[in-house]
């Protein structure tokens, strides 16, 4: 039998058997926030993550070996976060971490992965370099991201002044410290930043903050999920109204929060609304598989599939999962996906298509504009 585990507080709700030939498998380490501020995505993670198990197992699995997949909770932190990969590490022995998580999770994990020798492939949105020779990165950096908002919302929107709140952690302050330089970089002012823990829930000082200087916009840069929705519903409830730009929301967070997200902008490397094939027969695939259960896929949860599919070429591009080929590997395959072509190439990161959107009244997002094949940028030169 072939295990799909789940360890940390969900360890029984969300077990799944599947029966396999009794043979060796390639285990895949996914620390991810069960529980905590990543609660609100992770389901639609490990999703994607057993959709992209399953077709590989189905199609002769990888160097003919079945993919199980162990889960971990990572409680969306830094204790729990060292918990989760020394477990996997040291006593599940995975092959590869592949995770979305936050940052504060990242960065206390890391050095058991660097540690162990693991390959680890990081498929959040994050704050950007951060840089290992283990690690490498399928998702957006705030070079591809941020200058997308701050162009429309000054060159559209006439926006000359900015308001930016953030959660107090490294994605936070790194993603409003790079808002902050590019704004004043194109000659804007921003009338203040601040900052709650990332468990914080009250933002009404700050809000008070907000309404008094009476900026022209609001970007706002929290843990993703429910940092997200108590800032939102506080800021519609407070009748906040101008221009909001949200750092950290997905598509799927953006549905749960119901009207409170409605009018949004966001920049993200994954919409649903993609007209490709391959995400065609992605939503599709997910649709059969997960029914009225499926969580919407998003810009966290996309790219954890197709890492997996990279880890896949990688592994056979090597001829084993032994963890130097692996890693020697990783930056000279591609996969085509929902997204589309994806190469981990640039610095251990990969360029992106991006697409600036607004949030509808429906839940859904409209695509304001494409930016095609966007750079990382600087990340990790030394690697």
């Amino acid at each position: 039998m072939r295990v799909v585990q789940w360890a940390g507080s969900l360890a029984l709700a969300g077990a799944m058997v599947h029966s396999a030939a009794a043979q060796e498998t390639v285990k895949i380490g996914i620390p991810v926030g069960l529980s905590g501020a990543n609660s609100v995505v992770a389901p639609s993670v490990v999703q994607s993550s057993e959709l992209a198990a399953e077709e590989i197992n189905a199609a002769g699995g990888i160097l003919g070996q079945q993919v199980e997949l162990v889960v971990a909770d990572d409680g969306s932190g830094a204790q729990g976060a060292q918990r989760a990969f020394d477990s996997l590490v040291f006593q599940s022995d995975v092959d590869v971490l592949i995770s979305m998580e936050t940052s504060a999770a990242r960065n206390a994990g890391l050095p058991i992965v660097n540690r162990a020798g693991k390959p680890f492939i990081y498929t959040s949105f994050y704050e950007g370099r951060s840089c290992s020779p283990w690690m490498y990165v399928d998702a957006w950096v705030p070079e591809q991201q941020v200058k997308p908002i701050v162009d429309h919302f000054a060159d559209n929107l006439n926006a000359k002044s900015f308001y930016l709140i953030g959660s107090d952690y490294d994605f936070g302050r790194g993603m409003l410290e790079f808002t902050r330089s590019y704004i004043e970089e194109r000659g804007g002012k921003v009338l203040g930043e601040e900052y709650l823990p990332m468990d914080g829930s009250d933002w009404t000082a700050i809000i008070s903050d907000l309404k008094s200087k009476n900026p022209d916009a609001l970007i706002t840069s929290t843990a993703g999920g429910a940092p997200n929705v108590t800032l939102t519903k506080q800021l519609r409830n407070a009748g906040v109204t101008i221009p909001y730009g949200n750092l950290a929301v997905d598509e799927g967070t953006a549905k749960n929060m119901g009207g409170d997200a409605t009018d949004i902008f966001i920049s993200q490397s994954y919409l649903t609304g993609i007209e490709s094939p391959e995400n065609q027969k992605f939503l599709a695939a997910m649709k059969a598989k997960f029914g009225d259960e499926l969580k919407t896929p998003n810009d966290l949860s996309v790219p954890q599939y197709e890492a997996i599919y990279l880890y896949k070429a990688a592994v056979e591009k090597a001829g084993s999962t032994e963890p130097q080929a692996v890693v020697d590997a990783l930056p000279e395959v591609s996969y085509t996906g929902p997204r589309g072509p994806i190469q981990m190439s640039k610095q251990h990161h990969t360029p992106l298509t991006m697409y600036l959107g607004q949030v509808t009244a429906e839940g859904g997002v409209e695509v304001i504009k494409t930016f095609d094949n966007v750079d990382p940028g600087e990340q990790c030169p030394n690697l």
